[in-house]
């Protein structure tokens, strides 16, 4: 029998890909001639990316068809191209990001977020090249924060691969899962979805050169810090805690988890958060309302630094709320100095562990 490339074409076009719904053929998925040599063909495909869901069962699918169409006794090569290069290995990814600290806490509503928000802000109104990571799958908030809810990124080419362009806000550049779900909708996916969505937003993203990455993480410990600590080194966390003793209880779960054996993330400090009220027209009273200096205990405790307390003001609520976080308003306050503040510290301490301890090691998997 005979071979020529119009009958591997034939047998390739009966051969439908489901990301486009059309035949490899009209898809343009064949990347050159089939070359033949006697009974042995070799056929290159092109896909899309190298995270293609379709890749594996086209592959299968063309073979079968050239068995099927032509002979069952050709010797098929099927060969794989990609029109965006291959993501670079997790030892590689964000060159050119510095430093990557994680904002955590043990429980939700002890305004992690909105400590994250304002750090990143601070950190940016200092001068250095800032990140925000919305790391909460399940509970995005920072669009709303930084008052970009309608915002779409796009995606730019850069070194032949699609990456997603950060939204930039404030001098932050930002990127949350909430810019690519409706914001009245739940998202009902199991974990591994969420994860891989995660990965998108930190590998497929042009981050760029960064002096701070901030990873604004979901309360809790689960399978997104995970991903985090697999995908990421990551070069120190801030807990954020209340006063509260039911938070200080969950706080020191977070703090054990950054410490763990097999995880060795550096604790930069503590963050102790709604740590009095003050009336906007009793400014010089404080009042304990969920308990007084439980984070500088814990910290003591742990042997950690207390990085800052702020208070509960109405104001940082409300300027959450209307997408300009307190750190951002031009008119210097109480509330945003206690996040310059902040800001200042995590740089010191931030310094401070790179000078004495080890780059952190990504987590491996097993």
């Amino acid at each position: 029998m005979t071979l020529y490339p119009k009958l591997i074409m034939d047998a390739l076009a009966t051969v439908t890909y489901a990301g486009t719904k059309k035949n490899l053929v009209e898809s343009e998925m064949v990347a050159d001639t089939p070359s033949i040599n006697g009974m042995k063909v070799r056929v290159v495909l092109l896909f899309p990316r190298d995270t293609d869901p379709f890749l594996k069962s086209t592959v299968k699918a063309a073979e079968a068809a050239i068995h099927y169409h032509v002979s069952p006794d050709v010797e098929v090569e099927i060969v794989t191209e990609f029109k965006s290069k291959p993501r670079p290995d997790v030892e590689k990814l964000l060159p050119g990001v510095k430093n990557i600290v994680a904002v955590s806490s043990g429980k939700g509503g002890v305004g992690k977020s909105t400590v994250s928000a304002n750090l990143a802000i601070s950190l940016a109104r200092l001068g250095y090249r800032v990140g925000l990571l919305d790391c909460d799958i399940f509970g995005p908030s920072m669009p709303k924060m930084f008052h970009v809810e309608d915002a779409r990124p796009y995606a730019v080419s850069v070194d032949g691969r699609d990456l997603i362009e950060p939204i930039e806000q404030y001098g932050v550049k930002m990127l949350s899962i909430g810019f690519f779900v409706s914001p009245t909708t739940a998202t009902l996916w199991r974990g591994g979805m969420a994860s891989n969505a995660l990965k998108q937003l930190i590998a497929d993203a042009d981050w760029g050169e960064l002096d701070f990455l901030i990873l604004d993480t979901p309360p809790g410990t689960s399978d997104i810090h995970l991903t985090l600590l697999q995908t990421l080194a990551i070069t120190g966390a801030v807990i954020v805690s209340t006063p509260q003793q039911v938070a200080l209880a969950d706080a020191r779960k977070g703090i054990d988890m950054y410490r763990n054996d097999k995880v060795n993330v550096p604790i930069l400090g503590l963050v102790e958060n709604m740590a009095w009220f003050t009336p906007a027209e009793q400014p010089q009273n404080r009042y304990y309302i969920f308990g007084r200096e439980g984070c500088k205990q814990l910290a003591e405790e742990m042997q950690v630094p207390l990085l800052a307390q702020i208070p509960l003001v109405q104001s940082i609520c409300e300027s959450g709320d209307d997408g300009v976080p307190a750190a951002a308003r031009e008119q210097e306050s109480a509330t945003s100095m206690a996040f310059l503040n902040l800001a200042q510290a995590v740089v010191t301490v931030v310094n401070r562990r790179n000078r004495e301890q080890p780059k952190t090691k990504i987590v491996k998997t097993h």
